[in-house]
């Protein structure tokens, strides 16, 4: 896989059954990209380590005066030299590459997981933490495949150079190859303790990445409470938890580096006081022991990939396991018998037909504009997400049905085609305001016709005024990132006209006009009703002016549809629902009084008046 090859067509199906795993998953994935940087890498390493064999012959050729081998351990230098740039060289080009490769898997894999499971995702994962994974996690991950990749070269290039040492020189040889694996493996009881630090580092790092990400959020609603401060305030504190973690933590690496300085060190003057003694006796020739020296002293660089590649997998290991548990989450499809099974493959035309939730018993008609009404605001959104098809609570709920046929067993395009849920705070994207209308759609809605409907006079005037090309073109004007630029009422009013430009065969809206006047809410419903004639509408609201336009109105209490009619007769059959409508509490909800007592009253109170 080349980095001009991305996007992945298909980013495959990964293992999330832990964060190990995961890891194993990827690598697996990019086993033809190792198996280059090994390939490269043992071309680098194995050319460092000839060097000290060209270095002994010409320190051997230099005291036996040799001109003919001289000039061969130069020859010799001169292509190991050239072994050495260019192994360096494609090393590094193909470790970045296994880098970039797999960050890109990933960030695929949770493009494609929130694109699945829609706003659900934010309701089962807090958003600060999908934030962190698909960021910095992704960068830990990305370097444990790039340091495995010369970790794994390094590994090899130790084995062959001790093998070599051996046959070489055996006496000094055998010293090296029992010091090396004792080198490599002295860090391994330090590791746990670093690992954990590190865990904490993470974790710590992530509650403080959720906390600033929440914040810049709710960052316009702080302001109007005037909490910043204290929000600042929490913020300044997790940082300092952050620094003393990673304190903590760097202190027990610096520890494994001293130590991975230290044992070398002590390996070293082991091997000159040894060989010093062997060429006192005469056992062994100058030159060899130049060359065992010198070989030793080239084992560090290749035995510092084993530091970084337990510090890698160290900080990637609860990357891993966060990235595992956010693709973890599933679609879930809920219950559903053989009559209403959803069909196997794709639809061959468009679902229609009358849209119920057996949990709640919710009914939704075909053709009709239904407003329901729910006392709990969070309540509403997952009933509004479930009626779209989105994993609902639990797998025990049953399926919500249209036209009869399970939503939750449909393809996710399907589902996404036949019902479209804009929730109450929808997102715009930066761009034109084309740009932003220009979505999937039957074509049979006009932007035009949608703006006006969703009562945008106002927002196009402002967007005209605000064009820097000075043709006052609407259409033209960019709107920044989440609409930032526009209010509150007006970006509830584009996100609006956007989905009635889609003209799905069921729009579910949740709270559309909470943020407008009762004015422009009035000319809002009756755009809705207008333009959605004979297509099937669910509204969410609690405003008296959107449900006295509906065709009927369902009141869902404690999560099961308890009363349907008309807005008029709800309020004044129902006290429930008139309490929800009309905002009285329990105790301010008037109770009914006899004929008889309530005219007795009033005849005493006349006569004393009187």
């Amino acid at each position: 896989m080349q980095i001009r090859d991305l996007p992945y067509t298909d980013p495959g199906a990964p293992d999330v059954r832990s964060g190990p795993r995961f890891l194993y998953w990827l690598g697996r994935n990019q086993l033809g990209g190792q198996l280059k940087a090994l390939g490269w890498g043992l071309l680098h390493q194995c050319g460092i380590a000839g060097l000290p064999l060209t270095v002994g012959l010409a320190v051997q050729a230099a005291i036996d005066r040799s001109g003919d081998r001289l000039a061969l351990a130069a020859a010799l230098n001169v292509l190991l030299g050239v072994a050495i740039a260019l192994g360096e060289m494609m090393l590094h080009r193909t470790a970045v590459t296994n880098w970039i490769t797999a960050a890109a898997r990933v960030q695929q894999l949770l493009a494609r997981k929130a694109a699945d499971l829609g706003s659900v995702l934010t309701r089962r994962v807090a958003a600060g933490e999908v934030v962190a994974v698909s960021t910095g996690d992704v960068e830990k991950i990305g370097w444990f495949v790039e340091a495995l990749s010369r970790f794994v070269a390094a590994a090899a290039a130790l084995v062959i150079i001790c093998v070599g040492l051996v046959l070489y020189q055996p006496a000094l040889g055998m010293v090296v190859a029992i010091g090396v694996p004792v080198l490599a493996l002295a860090v391994l009881p330090l590791l746990p303790r670093a690992t954990r630090r590190a865990d904490i580092q993470r974790e710590k790092a992530g509650r403080a990445t959720e906390l600033a990400s929440d914040t810049v959020a709710g960052l316009r609603v702080l302001r109007g409470i005037g909490g910043e401060e204290l929000f600042l305030g929490r913020y300044r504190e997790a940082s300092q938890e952050v620094r003393r973690a990673a304190v903590r933590s760097a202190r027990m690496w610096s520890l494994i580096s001293a130590v991975q300085v230290l044992l070398p060190g002590v390996l070293l003057i082991t091997v000159v006081l040894y060989g010093a003694h062997l060429a006192l006796d005469g056992r062994i020739a100058v030159g060899e022991l130049v060359t065992v020296y010198s070989a030793v002293t080239l084992m560090l660089y290749p035995l510092q990939h084993f530091e970084e590649i337990a510090m890698a997998y160290s900080f990637s290991r609860p990357s891993a396991k966060r990235a595992a548990r956010v693709l973890a989450l599933q679609r879930v499809t809920g219950p559903a018998d053989a009559d209403t099974a959803a069909p196997s493959g794709p639809l061959t035309e468009p679902l229609s037909g009358d849209l119920y939730d057996p949990a709640s018993r919710l009914l939704a008609p075909e053709g009709r504009l239904t407003a329901v009404v729910c006392g709990d605001p969070d309540a509403a959104g997952r009933l509004a997400d479930r009626l779209g098809g989105h994993a609902p609570e639990s797998d025990e709920l049953p399926s919500v049905l249209l036209g009869g046929v399970s939503l939750d067993g449909l393809p996710l395009e399907d589902a996404r085609a036949a019902v479209l849920v804009q929730d109450k705070d929808p997102v715009l994207l930066s761009g034109t305001l084309r740009e932003l209308l220009d979505v999937p759609s039957s074509g049979q809605v006009e932007a035009a016709s949608a703006l006006t409907a969703a009562h945008c006079d106002d927002v196009l005037d402002a967007l005209a005024q605000a064009s820097v090309d000075g043709d006052g073109d609407p259409m033209a004007t960019r709107i920044t990132e989440r609409g930032r630029s526009l209010s509150g009422g007006q970006r509830q009013r584009l996100a609006l006209a956007r989905s009635l430009v889609a003209d799905p065969e069921v729009l579910v809206l949740d709270e559309p006009t909470s943020a407008v006047d009762s004015h422009t809410e009035a000319r809002v419903a009756n755009g809705i009703k207008r333009l959605r004639t004979g297509r099937t509408t669910v509204v969410f609201t609690s405003s008296p002016l959107l449900l006295d336009a509906a065709e009927r109105v369902v009141f869902v209490h404690a999560g099961e549809a308890v009363s349907v009619g008309t807005h008029r007769d709800l309020v004044r059959t129902d006290a429930r629902y008139r309490a929800v409508v009309t905002r009285e509490s329990d105790e301010e909800e008037p109770k009914p009084v006899p004929a008889s007592v309530s005219s007795s009253a009033a005849t005493k109170k006349v006569e004393e008046s009187a």
